[in-house]
């Protein structure tokens, strides 16, 4: 008895010996930038690398203000493939991965909404943008919140998608809530599966949308995303924007900027109440607000050429971009 005692001692004491080891590897590991995708490029600021690709206008005529696309939590400038083609024609368009995400650099530190909007602002003014239509998706829009705050000759308008405003207002998946806790978290992120992870995604579309259709010719998009993060990246970003409203709401950060914002989102949100929150941000002076019948949390995915439109009728209304574009950039390193 007493020794079968002593092995499940000793089995318990490995378990969480492996455990903290697990959390110790994960806790400091960090990934460099790298081109991950044709048309990628790696922007230096100064405190961390990001990858980018610049689009120059492909159609004829008068070419319209630059458009910045920021994608959202987890996910990478490839959740904005299905509607780059509308944007594209008459704008130039930049996109950018966010610090821990994508191709971009993932450090130990610099996940603060703040970092990351001076980094993307470093990046921009790299590419020569001004006036720009920037376009945020969830925790997106908070980075291009922040950038409108810190850089206005940058932007010119701002459009957020599925954006919270106030500490509270955003529902997370019981997976998601889980790799927050310590040790526990470790464990999950190191075994979890491809299904896993498919599943844990699928509150960022209407209810019942099958993520592995979502992107018609990228099936696997939300697991390659996922698995480009680190623990660190992934769980520092979601603390970061916790913090970045905790300290001040968006709309009345937006509201001092005085820019002028269009939000959208589903009905269908799974993370956020739509109708609730599009309420705060029809308060701030000027703003339109939008909500699509039937879509969740990504209408730029669910429905791209609906929020396409959206965003080109908004952004007709920003200066003409000045000077020749300044897309069509050789990728540095592959693609």
């Amino acid at each position: 008895m007493r020794g079968a005692l002593k092995a499940v001692v000793a089995i318990v004491v490995v378990l969480i010996a492996l455990a903290v080891v697990n959390m110790l590897v994960l806790d400091s590991q960090t990934k460099p930038a790298a081109v991950t995708a044709d048309g990628g490029s790696i922007e230096s600021a100064s405190s961390v690398d990001l990858q980018v690709f610049d689009s120059p206008a492909t159609g004829s005529g008068p070419e319209g203000a630059p458009i910045v696309l920021l994608h959202c939590f987890g996910c990478s400038s490839q959740w904005w493939n299905p509607i780059l083609a509308k944007l594209n024609e008459r704008h130039r368009v930049i996109r950018v991965d966010l610090v821990g995400h994508g191709g971009s650099e993932k450090p130990q530190s610099g996940y603060e909404i703040d970092t990351q909007g001076a980094a993307v602002a470093e990046a921009l003014n790299s590419l020569g943008v001004q006036g720009a239509v920037v376009v945020g998706h969830s925790l997106g829009g908070m980075v291009a919140t922040s950038l409108a705050e810190q850089a206005s000759e940058l932007v010119d308008r701002v459009v957020l998608i599925a954006t919270s405003s106030e500490p509270g207002e955003v529902t997370l998946p019981l997976t998601e809530k889980l790799i927050q806790t310590p040790l526990v978290g470790q464990a999950i992120w190191r075994l979890r599966l491809d299904a896993t992870i498919k599943n844990g995604y699928g509150s960022a579309f209407a209810p019942g949308t099958d993520v592995s259709e979502v992107f018609p010719n990228d099936p696997d998009r939300v697991v390659d995303d996922n698995r480009a993060m680190t623990y660190d990246s992934f769980t520092k970003s979601s603390d970061a924007a916790d913090a970045f409203v905790e300290d001040q709401s968006v709309t009345s950060r937006l509201t001092a900027t005085g820019v002028p914002v269009l939000w959208l989102d589903g009905s269908e949100d799974q993370i956020i109440d739509a109708a609730a929150v599009g309420e705060e941000f029809h308060a701030i002076p000027g703003a339109i607000t939008k909500t699509l019948d039937g879509l969740g949390h990504s209408p730029n995915v669910e429905a791209p050429a609906e929020t396409a439109k959206l965003i080109l009728d908004f952004a007709a209304e920003a200066p003409p971009a000045k000077g020749a574009g300044g897309g069509g950039r050789r990728p540095a390193g592959g693609g």
